[in-house]
């Protein structure tokens, strides 16, 4: 080989489209493996044949931990392992096909050639290129067969993340923006950050052509917990020093912050950010990710498939259990094989990087198979029995007594956790119910047998429980019921009007002594600051039911809302000669209304005209107005305006150009803040025309 430096052509715009790599801004060759790729060079003086390629990547290369290989040219490509075969050739350049294994290494790689011909020249390198995961292709973990799914798995850097509560879902748009500039760049050096890797590099890095490893070990990064991740989590409704979890509009900008920062956790996240957040890393990688919500989502710390909730007399529900049960929960689900469990439990796995529980000393949790969840398979890796309880554990609520430390029950509920788990539809901006896919249908004889499957696999069938109710505490039958309805809009910015109905089940009549609260929380359920309390008497006639009209009004609790906007209301009746009754319900209130409307036709590279509309619906002046906006190919970065502040019911229109860049449907997403109101989302998809 000639002493000058060879030039290489990485054909990038071809290699690109046949790797469905194409929206990736790089000027380096990004490729997935399982497929051939071809590069032109020239200053090689030697016959082809004499040629010995070597691709490398990590500090510290070698062939036992495939993260070395050294290959010639063949004349047919192996599907096993590294080759190369011939293309064309003319006087002084040559043009090859190189093929990577299904199994290969993900990563960056250097690309080198020598020459075996006598001569012990040292290789010139052709240059670098990423290889990633391949949907595309039968022989990879990642194998997505569908291909719209791969599209929307894989490619698509819009997504909806659905919230609020098992009552009243709503949703926001989010901007995963996978193939953003620097984005690649920040996955892979996540890492090299990791644990894992600091510990021993080579093993790490050996391990990286597995989807289920890296999978894992990005779960702990995207949490700041022991390992310095991307994002620290915050439930407390206090977000000073940072910025609220609900006011990100995207995962380019906290990743890019945390590049900036050197490397420090961003603040603040919750569980959406955190899963929007993987969403990305493993998009970005090649592994198909979506999000999912769960509503009434438990968190069972012990490892009892139960959670409890304890209240005192007033009905204040008391934060003092480590279970807890949230209004929704966000993780993920990525799409690949389990060759160590075994063909039926390939498909969609758990991953959760939100930090819960510590699995294997470090906050990471899965991957774990969710066909194991559903059929209760809770002995298999990993972190199989706190999914199975986030979506099945039974409810246990009690009455607790500070001063004597003694609890009662009240009651138990089996069919409570895990409803209406929803993900974003293939190729629609819709909801799509997964429900089924987690379990068989609430209630049945099927869902308890696995129930009773999964306590045995844990050891709890054969064990006494001392914190369990006894199967009379259970069997208490009350002799009242009562409900929470609801009298008017769930807005902020409004009275919050409720009933409480009462009725008597029995047929001789009833005193009970009412005593009702209302709490601010986080979307948690954790209570942050008490918004009103009342307590009444009624006797209830036989088989009678009874309204009571319940007002809050919006002065009284708009300083103690948190970010979440959820208030819980309880009501803890004590029946004379009966047992206690606790009705509870979980209110999200929704945030008045903001308009966008594209002027006139996007063009790629014409300026647009936005308007964003809002209409401030209170009678006090709204101070601190911004707008946030973002959006893949409509804008580079976050356009960020302040408004001047808003009089009461005045309307204002905030007007911005766009000049999109790439021509198909596009998501506009705008974020509003001020003083009063926290976060108030809309997206709007602009069609972008030559």
């Amino acid at each position: 080989i000639a002493a000058t430096q060879p030039s290489t052509d990485w054909h990038l715009k071809e290699n690109a489209r046949d790797h469905h790599t194409s929206k990736f801004s790089s000027k380096e060759l990004i490729v997935r493996r399982g497929q051939a790729f071809i590069v032109t060079f020239n200053g090689t003086e030697q016959p082809e044949q004499n040629l010995t390629f070597i691709a490398e990547t990590g500090p510290k290369p070698s062939k036992l931990a495939k993260t070395q290989a050294t290959f010639g040219i063949s004349s047919t490509v192996s599907k096993e392992s590294w080759s190369a075969v011939l293309q064309s050739t003319s006087s002084n350049s040559v043009s090859i096909s190189i093929y990577s294994p299904p199994n290969a290494v993900i990563g960056r790689y250097k690309l080198s050639v020598q020459s075996t011909s006598g001569d012990s020249s040292s290789p010139a390198s052709l240059g670098t290129f990423v290889l990633l995961f391949n949907p595309w292709s039968s022989g990879d973990d990642v194998f997505m067969p569908n291909k719209a799914e791969c599209e929307e798995y894989v490619l698509e850097e819009f997504g909806i993340i659905f919230a609020g509560n098992k009552n009243h879902i709503n949703s926001f748009g989010w901007n995963f923006g996978q193939f953003q500039g620097d984005i690649l760049n920040i996955c892979l050096s996540m890492l090299d950050r990791s644990l894992n890797y600091r510990q021993d590099p080579a093993t790490d890095l050996s391990h990286r052509n597995d989807p289920k490893y890296l999978g894992r070990v990005l779960s702990a990064m995207v949490n700041a917990n022991d390992d310095q991740g991307v994002l620290l989590g915050n439930w407390s409704g206090n977000y000073a020093g940072g910025k609220s979890p609900s006011s990100w509009t995207g995962s380019g900008e906290i990743l890019q912050n945390w590049k900036k920062s050197g490397f420090k956790p961003v603040r603040y996240g919750q569980c959406w950010v955190f899963a929007a957040v993987l969403t990305t890393v493993l998009r970005c990688l090649g592994i198909p990710t979506r999000t999912i919500t769960n509503f009434s989502s438990a968190h069972d710390a012990d490892r009892n498939l139960r959670v409890d909730e304890f209240y005192d007399a007033n009905g204040n529900h008391l934060d003092r259990a480590a279970d807890s049960v949230w209004n929704f929960h966000v993780w993920n689900e990525s799409w690949f094989s389990r060759s160590d469990l075994g063909p039926s439990y390939s498909g969609w796995q758990v991953l959760d990087a939100t930090p819960q529980e510590e699995s294997g000393g470090i906050y990471q949790c899965g991957p774990a198979s969710r066909n194991a969840i559903k059929e209760g398979d809770v002995d298999l890796d990993y972190d199989c029995p706190f999914v199975f309880a986030e979506v099945n554990a039974d409810c246990m609520y009690w009455n607790y007594d500070p001063a004597t430390g003694k609890k009662t029950l009240i009651f138990s509920k089996s069919t409570t956790i895990g409803q209406f788990i929803s993900t974003k539809a293939v190729g629609r901006d819709d909801r799509v119910d997964v429900t089924n896919d987690y379990k068989y249908e609430e209630g049945s004889t099927k869902e308890r047998d696995i129930f009773k499957k999964a306590r045995k696999k844990l050891g709890l069938e054969d064990k006494f429980d001392p914190t369990a109710p006894t199967p009379q505490e259970i069997d208490q039958k009350p002799d009242i019921s009562g409900k929470f309805k609801v009298a008017g809009p769930l807005e902020v910015g409004k009275d919050l009007n409720l009933i409480l109905v009462l009725a008597n089940l029995q047929s001789d009549a009833k005193t009970v002594h009412v005593n009702m609260t209302a709490w601010s929380t986080v979307y948690t359920r954790r209570p942050v600051h008490d918004i009103w309390k009342d307590s009444i008497s009624v006797i209830l006639s036989p088989k009678e039911e009874k309204q009571f009209p319940i007002k809050i009004p919006y002065p009284e609790y708009h300083q103690q809302l948190t970010t979440d906007n959820t208030i819980q209301v309880t009501a803890l009746c004590h029946v004379e000669g009966g047992i206690q009754v606790l009705v509870q319900r979980d209110i999200t209130l929704d945030n008045p209304a903001i308009d966008i409307q594209v002027l006139g036709e996007a063009k790629v590279n014409k300026e647009v005209d936005v308007e964003v509309i809002f209409t401030n619906p209170i009678d006090m002046e709204l101070m601190d107005c911004v707008l946030q906006v973002e959006g893949n190919d409509l804008l580079r970065g976050i356009l960020e305006i302040n408004v001047p502040p808003l009089k009461a019911s005045e309307k204002s229109s905030t007007k911005f150009k766009l000049i999109p860049f790439e021509t198909g449907p596009k998501h506009l997403l705008v974020n509003f803040s001020c003083d009063k109101f926290s976060a108030i989302k809309t997206f709007k998809m602009v069609n972008v025309i030559d």
